[in-house]
């Protein structure tokens, strides 16, 4: 994807820093970037999944939704394909120049600090998987990075277009949520009419260069097996005509892992938010009991996820929805990015490799900083 020119490239950096609400982003094998802006006013927000019935817009819905981060639908007042399309949807959007005030002197690392905070909070989520209280637990942590001199939120959302055509990319925006970037490989929902996709991803291993491994040992298949299994059971609440693909290694920038597509039918589709109720926190980014376990991270993980590990994307009840959970992101501030990643933790997990994994995660976006 090449860069707009520089008016277009400057006015979108710019709008990070507003009021305006907007969202920028391409799906995955395409090269288009979409635009979709709203007008005027704050963008609306409603407290449940499930009021996203019959709603249209770009949709940034958090892990948790609270007060201090509900769910946000950006209203599409303006739609526009490629960057020609994007500059004249634009055309009437004036903004003074703004130069981010980023702080230019080094930011002390502080990742021995984080690991140890990580193995301690990892001890406390073995060990009811240990005792067999939980099946699955998602153990995600956040880490803090400096933004360097002149850093620009639309050349970011480039570089990670160029650099990972395989997953859904995008830079959005509201008063409300703040600034968010991300490369994400999981559908949560997607589809139009009658016919509907999810899918199971779990599992995560490196690849060896350009070489995609695809030996997974019992850890990994366990662990996909369960969300398999979650997303089974919660598709048949709506549908009786399933149809599964998988599990197969499925590629996502530098990593892999194991995947399952399930495409069904749904007869009404002005009710995706009770489908989207239904599925997330999927097994995935959460674990297994749901309840107990979504009470057991939030009571334990020790931050905010914020929109970590939500829904982003695309709602078009009677047009596509193109739905993700919101992985390998990054939140804008003033001098710094905050990164986010997790992975899935069992009774035979072990810290060190799991801290190596978020690592390894969070890279997905230190890359395109």
């Amino acid at each position: 994807m090449n860069i707009p020119e520089t008016s277009t490239h400057h006015l979108i950096d710019n709008l990070t820093r507003t009021d305006r609400s907007f969202a920028l982003y391409r799906l995955p094998w395409t090269d288009e970037p979409i635009l979709v802006m709203q007008k005027e006013g704050f963008p609306e927000t409603v407290g449940t999944l499930a009021e996203l019935n019959g709603k249209e817009g770009f949709i940034m819905a958090p892990f948790q939704t609270s007060e201090m981060h509900p769910i946000v639908i950006i209203r599409p007042d303006k739609v526009a394909h490629n960057w020609s399309e994007i500059a004249e949807a634009l055309a009437d959007v004036h903004i003074a120049d703004k130069q981010p005030d980023i702080a230019s002197e080094a930011v002390e690392r502080i990742v021995p600090d984080e690991k140890k905070e990580y193995t301690e909070t990892f001890n406390l989520f073995i060990r009811p998987l240990q005792k067999k209280e939980l099946r699955k637990l998602v153990l995600s942590r956040h880490s803090q990075q400096p933004l360097p001199p002149g850093f620009s939120p639309l050349g970011a959302f480039v570089k990670a277009c160029n650099s990972y055509p395989r997953m859904m990319v995008s830079l959005n925006h509201t008063p409300v949520s703040g600034t968010w970037i991300g490369s994400t490989p999981e559908i949560i929902l997607s589809g139009s009419g009658t016919e509907w996709h999810t899918v199971a991803l779990a599992g995560t291993m490196q690849m060896n260069g350009e070489i995609m491994p695809t030996e997974w040992d019992k850890k990994n298949q366990e662990e996909q097996n369960f969300v398999s299994e979650y997303i089974r059971k919660a598709v048949k609440k709506f549908s009786s005509k399933l149809t599964e693909k998988g599990p197969y290694t499925a590629r996502a920038g530098q990593l892999v892992h194991l995947k399952t597509d399930f495409r069904f039918s749904l007869k009404d589709s002005l009710r995706l938010g009770n489908v989207l109720q239904e599925l997330h926190p999927t097994p995935a980014v959460c674990g297994l009991p749901k309840e107990d376990a979504y009470r057991f991270i939030l009571d334990t993980e020790g931050y905010d996820r914020s929109y970590y590990s939500g829904i982003i994307g695309r709602l078009d009840p009677k047009g596509e929805t193109e739905l993700y959970v919101n992985l390998r992101c990054m939140r804008i501030g003033l001098h710094k990015a905050t990164l986010y990643a997790g992975g899935g933790i069992l009774p035979v997990s072990e810290a060190e490799s799991e801290w190596e994994e978020t690592q390894h995660k969070m890279d997905t976006m230190r890359n395109i900083l």
